[in-house]
């Protein structure tokens, strides 16, 4: 993959933003050039994001990022066939020179009416196009208070979806904190490269999902810090197969995992790495379920039982994951399991438990992969874990060789000497048992 995506991806502050601006300026492009660029790809990322036609209502405040929304705007009504109206908050000789001459294309534009009937299909999607990375945090005031209370009423009355160009109104561009009365966002669109407060999951209710609208022109052409993980970049492409692969050319995944009160997470694992492209899986269970788990598994997995840790330890595998479901009570045999497995293993769940119960975390080396939700990752590492999730990584990563996916709304990768990957996708509807003996055994086959 060419480094374009992952340095667009990159996490950068307001003063890093305009750094990247600048130097495209300086390479020629002109000012308006980049409102140009910045607002059609956002009018068309906009039309993926929803693909049917609706009805689009742009907040326009006095800067650039009003000027990207008048342009979106005029994307969405000429290429989609949206229907389009305006909100403006500031009167036109306010506004910045750029963004008052994009005016001139919404001449017959009507302004939005909060009364009108709706199109009758598709989204109310109000494009917040007020402030952005020259916002400090503070509460919002006058016009623009006001703005942003008639986005978020219009949001929880009406269900209408709110799309923050660049950065929601008065979410701060470097840590993501903001006041009570800042916009609420259920997507943003971040353009050309990622504002570091957007992955804070501090300000995740006001960003929402993350869209990033990237420019060639507006990239990070170096750094450090973190890369988030999105659409856009999904930070690996699979390789391509030769027409004559097989599946033992597709790797060996075993799992151990699942218990009496957790049978499903056996057969979840282990259908999320047959659905990520193992090609044998097998799955080992305590002898007591072994009937039930079998009886619920797709038919190719391969389901043994065991009676003790020795039976397992002795397969050849190329990937272990270990822990879904496996419970409590286990002792020091599980630990001298994990540290003896020998090939790429995703420690998760009950795995993770039972090393905090032992103190035996350092029995984790750089073949491991620690998958802990928030309540795990404190029984690992309670001395750092009051930490936010972008430091506790890193201080994680500062201490231990092994791999850390720490799981929440904004789920933290880190390994040491690397760069720390944020994950943008994903949303509120998968809070539900079995999503992570899901991601572990996709993490085991990939």
């Amino acid at each position: 993959m060419s480094a374009e995506p992952w340095q667009s991806a990159r996490c950068v502050t307001a003063s890093g933003m305009r750094g990247i601006e600048a130097a495209a300026m300086a390479s020629g492009v002109g000012e308006a050039e980049l409102m140009e660029l910045a607002g059609v790809r956002l009018g068309h990322a906009l039309a993926a994001f929803f693909p049917v036609p609706g009805t689009a209502v742009g907040w326009v405040g006095k800067g650039h990022n009003g000027g990207d929304a008048l342009i979106a705007l005029g994307v969405l009504r000429d290429c989609y066939g949206w229907r389009i109206r305006l909100r403006r908050v500031f009167g036109e000789q306010e506004m910045a020179p750029l963004a008052r001459a994009r005016l001139a294309d919404h001449a017959d534009t009507p302004e939005f009416d909060a009364a009108e009937p709706g199109c009758g299909r598709g989204a109310l999607v109000c494009i917040d196009g007020l402030l952005g990375i020259g916002c400090d945090g503070s509460p919002l005031r006058g016009p623009l208070e006001a703005a942003a209370a008639e986005m978020n009423g219009l949001r929880s009355r009406r269900g209408a979806v709110v799309a923050a160009v660049d950065l929601p109104s008065g979410i701060h561009p470097d840590h993501g904190g903001f006041p009570d009365n800042a916009v609420r966002a259920d997507v943003t669109f971040t353009i050309g490269a990622v504002k570091s407060g957007l992955v804070n999951p501090a300000a995740a209710n006001a960003v929402g999902a993350i869209s990033l609208v990237s420019l060639a022109e507006l990239r990070a052409k170096s750094g450090t810090g973190p890369v988030m993980i999105c659409p856009q970049y999904p930070c690996a492409d699979p390789p391509a197969r030769p027409f004559d692969f097989h599946k033992g050319m597709a790797g060996r995944v075993d799992l151990l995992a699942g218990s009496e009160f957790y049978s499903g997470a056996a057969v979840l694992a282990s259908g999320g790495a047959l659905a990520a492209g193992a090609g044998l899986v097998t799955v080992h269970v305590p002898r007591a379920i072994h009937a039930l788990v079998s009886a619920k598994c797709p038919p190719e997995v391969i389901v043994r039982p065991f009676g003790s840790l020795e039976e397992p330890a002795a397969a050849t595998t190329d990937a272990w994951v270990v822990g879904c479901g496996l419970g409590d009570g286990w002792g020091t045999e599980l630990v001298d399991f994990i540290a003896g497995t020998g090939v790429p293993t995703v420690v998760d769940a009950d795995a993770l438990n039972t090393l905090a119960r032992h103190d035996a975390v350092e029995k984790l080396g750089t073949r491991h992969l620690a998958t802990p939700h928030p309540g795990e990752f404190r029984r690992l590492a309670p001395e750092i874990a009051g930490l936010e999730p972008l430091e506790a990584a890193a201080a994680w990563a500062d201490r231990s060789p092994t791999t850390l996916l720490l799981k929440g709304c904004r789920s933290v990768v880190a390994a040491r000497g690397r760069d720390p990957l944020v994950n943008a996708t994903g949303h509120p509807g998968m809070a539900t048992a079995g999503q992570g003996d899901v991601l572990a055994g996709v993490a085991g086959a990939l």
